[in-house]
């Protein structure tokens, strides 16, 4: 509760507010972006919001209708340092630079508070004040206990954005981190006024007929290595040159071949459309840290949920991921006994033999 405290104190001092999250924002940093600007605003302080990625066409009403400002600089940063309009930067649901793409320089020569609100467990130690829960599912579940404790009314539009968040960031209640606190928030925010079935159709029965040709692409590059424990997709520039998608249409995509029995890791590798290093989104089923796998390589996230990013050409990241990965599901204690387990034959089967 003092990192809370400590938190609100700073927030409540602040004049002007900048909210920014990491790159190529999903649902979660989106809504939770939302969220914070506006409960500033039912605090009477200014707040606008910073975009480091292009705003996806379907996150898109996240912002629309709620008088929030947001900044896209993907292009270029203003000729004029956005940041000494406001004396407090707020970012969420990231802790960690190579997130933030460009921002650091920016805050070279920048006095102001810098405040960190986020869930995950890679983090590093830049900000003033950080409020940091790793048991949350997601950045919006922080989000609306900082409301809570702040007394700030939780309006329709405040539970819209929240249930967007946590509903991105849980598959739609079903991934693992989904907590009992986690239905009981959605619950509560259902009794605010966000409205589920319109919520649903706009998040997941709203594709891009090029986004669904991008993920028939990816699908057709699947790879199953390491006795089909590991799945591997890529997505090239010549991908979306050709089906017309972008990066922000690779959402989601990691988690399909979790569909597999046998998988126990997904990785997911993209080349960008406008060069740079390569992508790489990692899944886990719960037997491999992927958080920990991805630093050696400067990434993080979560056990079950990272990313990393790596110079060179698409083959060669494959490469040196890929081989990783299998190196350690190769060395992982109990892998034995794994494999054992699977070898061995169902209940029916022994029954059967029994009787024979």
């Amino acid at each position: 509760m003092n990192d809370l405290r400590n938190f609100l104190d700073r927030l409540s001092a602040a004049k002007r507010v900048l909210i920014t999250t990491h790159v190529r924002p999903d649902g979660d940093a989106l809504g939770t972006a939302a969220a914070m600007a506006m409960a500033l605003h039912e605090k009477q302080i200014a707040a606008e919001v910073l975009l480091l990625s292009h705003l996806p066409t379907k996150y898109a009403f996240i912002f629309s209708g709620h008088d929030i400002v947001h900044h896209d600089v993907e292009r270029g940063w203003p000729a004029e340092n956005l940041l000494n309009k406001f004396d407090t930067l707020l970012v969420v649901d990231t802790g960690t630079w190579s997130q933030l793409p460009g921002l650091r320089d920016q805050l070279a020569n920048w006095h102001g508070t810098k405040l960190v609100m986020d869930h995950h467990l890679t983090q590093e130690d830049w900000a003033d004040v950080k409020y940091v829960r790793t048991d949350a599912a997601a950045a919006g579940e922080i989000a609306a206990e900082v409301l809570q404790e702040w007394k700030v009314p939780m309006t329709p539009a405040i539970a819209e954005v929240i249930f967007v968040a946590i509903a991105s960031d849980t598959g739609w209640f079903h991934f693992a981190n989904t907590r009992p606190n986690t239905l009981r928030l959605a619950a509560t925010l259902i009794e605010a006024g966000a409205e589920t079935d319109k919520l649903y159709q706009l998040l997941f029965q709203n594709e891009r007929a090029q986004r669904v040709a991008l993920q028939t692409r990816a699908q057709q590059s699947l790879e199953l290595l390491a006795n089909n424990r590991l799945a591997v997709m890529t997505v090239s520039q010549q991908d979306f040159a050709e089906t017309h998608a972008a990066v922000p249409d690779t959402e989601n995509l990691i988690n399909i071949p979790l569909q597999i029995r046998m998988v126990e890791v997904s990785l997911l590798l993209v080349e960008p459309a406008d060069g740079g290093q390569i992508r790489v989104s990692l899944r886990s089923k719960g037997g491999v840290d992927v958080a920990k796998f991805a630093e050696q390589f400067g990434g993080g996230g979560h056990a079950r949920a990272s990313g990393l990013k790596i110079e060179g050409s698409l083959q060669q990241a494959h490469d040196r991921v890929v081989k990783a990965m299998i190196q350690q599901l190769e060395n992982m204690p109990g892998n034995a006994a794994a494999e054992s387990k699977r070898a061995a034959p169902d209940p029916a089967t022994r029954a059967e033999k029994a009787r024979a």
